[in-house]
């Protein structure tokens, strides 16, 4: 099995404030959100490739990470859409073309992609590791860690109900598959109703409501950098 990482680095950031989108945004050792996240899957033994999708407007910035840190998994830049599930689907289509014309590939059930937020740089090598084995035995993954907070079901500011807090889980990246699978869940969902998009998982659940998704135990260091003060 070949597994390709996707990192998804193509927004904008603007809750988190700063002239630049927050993935270039540097962290208390020198490098930005985006080479400390892209540094976790190229060392991960795991990961043979790496896809980054950027805004169109800054891949010059990406491509001057590339160079710096020499990274050498990376296969493209591709840019992202308005929304992250347009990302995530641009991505997922130039990989179904790309393992389709590759000879180093000969089907493409036998390529999986973990599609990842830049904006979790933290992603231990654990995730990872434990992410790529548990595709060889599922076609779908996932990565979440348990509520310790009470969660509310609320519509319109009212409480309507408590779920059980011990079925409830945080959901975190990356998001893993068949890279076949996700391809053909995303064209199902797009040929109907985007606005029920939530997540990759949440377009293979739309489309394939009975699938099983084997779930990774998520770390609290996986957390996601969304505000200003996320970065204290």
């Amino acid at each position: 099995m070949k597994n390709i990482a996707v990192i998804l680095a193509s927004g904008v950031g603007k809750r988190a404030g700063g002239d630049l989108p927050k993935q270039f945004r540097l962290l208390s050792d020198g490098r930005s959100v985006l080479e400390t996240c892209v540094d976790a899957f190229e060392k991960s033994p795991s990961v043979d490739h790496i896809l980054i999708v950027s805004h169109p407007d800054y891949i010059s910035l990406v491509q001057q990470s590339m160079l710096a840190c020499g990274w050498q998994k990376i296969i493209d830049i591709v840019p992202g859409g308005a929304e992250r599930w347009q990302s995530s689907f641009n991505a997922v289509s130039f990989l179904h073309d790309w393992c389709a014309a590759s000879s180093d590939i000969s089907c493409l059930s036998e390529v999986n992609v973990l599609l990842h937020d830049c904006a979790r740089p933290f992603v231990s090598q654990r995730i990872l590791s434990d992410v790529c084995d548990a595709l060889l035995q599922y076609p779908a993954v996932t990565v979440a860690v348990p509520a310790v907070d009470t969660m509310y079901v609320v519509q319109d500011n009212c409480l309507v109900s408590i779920p059980p807090r011990t079925s409830m889980y945080r959901a975190q990246t990356p998001q893993a598959f068949r890279l076949a699978l996700v391809y053909e869940a995303y064209l199902t969902v797009l040929s109907h109703d985007t606005s029920l998009i939530t997540d990759d998982i949440g377009v293979l659940r739309l489309a394939c409501p009975d699938r099983q998704v084997y779930i990774v135990q998520g770390e609290e260091n996986n957390r996601k950098l969304t505000f200003n003060q996320d970065f204290a």
